[in-house]
């Protein structure tokens, strides 16, 4: 596989694995509620090579993008930080440039543009789409859009005022070219416009908030809600036990409203898509598509990230590269976010700035999709005491003391429902095995259920 001239890094926050049409053959993941087409994330997937077990390390938002562009393993070290000063943080953009790279950020992720947070260092051009869920862009409350209209009887005051904000931010938005994801995606079409036909190779990384909640698609997308419900419209869900502040129509509600912002994504990823073909630049452009996490959907009864929900909603994305010279194959090799930039730069040619990364390049899996890649992987929040060690076959979910540990055949029980933390006690001890106490914020052991516990959920 020979180098390309160009990279551009996509990121779709929050875009879980089951919704993308590729990875579900269109199957439904909740009742009542239709299975998400994304014919041009498909249309992608059919040219690229597809991993299926591509894990972040550290969670959430910061500390996965952290991961992306140092090749660090963040999870024993820090959470959510900016980044930092060089050289403690070399990133992939600080390589890029050194090396005669033209480097772009186009995000309305607004995380990364908040004082100090310097994810924008090293860029050549660096564009903030304003006004995503709780950014402060504008202080007045809304006029044309109802709180009332938006929350149930059960919102306190302090998710009504993040509502709240969210609707001030948007309330002018008519057309589809309004809403964010038609935002981002045109501000790169029209960045790749002016600067391909420049001698300077060039790295582009695009970061669109959504998926990412509130999920208020045009309504052009909205086709996967209940035509016939007369509710609130519930755009920002809770966190908490679901049932405890939704009913059961509720959450088929909110659970429709995240498919049709999937959708409005695809749609607009496809018009960036065909921008690209028409350029003419895919013969020496490599495109890596993924997401750094997936979204609880109340499946095992919270909606939200969360320290508690490492299970396959959040843990499993779609990705997906690609390359000129790669013929389309599915992987299931595992492979983690740190393994991201030392990729990026093989694929470049310049493979020998990788030495400082603690991730290792899977280039080898890209050339040959029965390649092995990592045995193992772990994943959790840097402060919580939860951590997720999983194989192909097998992920344990290791909580706090005084609640027993999880443990799932993911290969038998795709939905993780079945915990076999006692009838396969040997599995776990196992699994706990592969990583270093390190990486643990406490003395661990693997707890089981009939010693002294009780399962605590009930799976909605």
């Amino acid at each position: 596989m020979k180098s390309v001239k160009n990279f551009i890094l996509i990121v779709l926050d929050s875009l879980r694995q089951d919704h993308v049409s590729f990875y579900n053959k269109g199957e439904p993941r909740f009742r009542g509620v239709k299975a998400c087409s994304t014919p041009n994330l498909d249309k992608f997937a059919k040219k690229s090579v597809v991993f299926r077990n591509a894990y972040p390390g550290c969670l959430p938002t910061i500390p996965v993008r952290t991961e992306w562009l140092t090749g660090r393993f963040i999870l024993p070290h820090r959470g959510w930080r900016p980044l930092d000063k060089y050289p403690e943080d070399i990133a992939l953009q600080d390589v890029l440039v050194r090396e005669g790279y033209k480097t772009a950020l186009i995000t309305d992720t607004y995380h990364l543009f908040k004082p100090e947070m310097n994810f924008h260092r090293n860029f050549h051009s660096f564009q903030w789409i304003r006004g995503q869920e709780y950014d402060a862009y504008r202080s007045n409350k809304p006029v044309k859009r109802r709180i009332e209209e938006y929350v149930n009887k059960n919102y306190p005051e302090q998710w009504r005022r993040r509502v709240s904000q969210y609707l001030s931010n948007t309330e002018d938005f008519r057309e589809m070219e309004d809403y964010f994801p038609a935002r981002v995606f045109t501000a790169a079409i029209e960045w790749l416009r002016r600067n391909v036909g420049e001698e300077k190779p060039f790295f582009l990384w695009i970061d669109s908030f959504d998926p990412h909640e509130p999920w208020d698609p045009h309504p052009e997308f909205d086709k996967y809600t209940d035509p016939n419900y007369e509710g609130p419209r519930l755009i920002m869900p809770m966190g908490g036990w679901a049932r405890e502040w939704a009913s059961e129509e509720e959450i088929r509600y909110i659970r429709g409203l995240y498919a049709g912002e999937v959708a409005q994504v695809d749609y607009w990823f496809g018009i960036f898509m065909d921008e690209v073909e028409k350029l003419g630049i895919l013969d020496d452009t490599a495109i890596l598509l993924s997401a750094d996490h997936g979204h609880p959907l109340a499946d095992h009864g919270k909606f939200l990230k969360g320290r508690d929900r490492l299970y396959n909603e959040l843990l499993k994305v779609p990705f997906m590269i690609r390359h000129p010279e790669l013929e389309h194959s599915v992987v299931d090799s595992i492979i983690t976010f740190a393994d991201v930039a030392p990729t990026v730069l093989e694929i470049l040619g310049l493979g020998n700035n990788t030495y400082f990364m603690g991730g290792k390049s899977f280039t080898h899996i890209l050339e040959d999709p029965n390649a092995e890649g990592r045995e193992s992987v772990i994943m959790g929040y840097f402060d919580p005491i939860d951590r997720c060690i999983r194989n192909r076959e097998w992920t344990l979910i290791i909580r706090p003391e005084g609640m027993p540990d999880e443990l799932y055949n993911l290969q038998n029980d795709p939905y993780e429902k079945k915990n076999l933390i006692d009838e396969r006690r040997d599995i776990a001890v196992s699994l706990l095995g592969r990583f270093g106490k390190y990486f643990f914020r406490e003395k661990v052991s693997v707890k089981g259920i009939q010693e002294k516990y009780e399962t605590e959920y009930t799976a909605v």
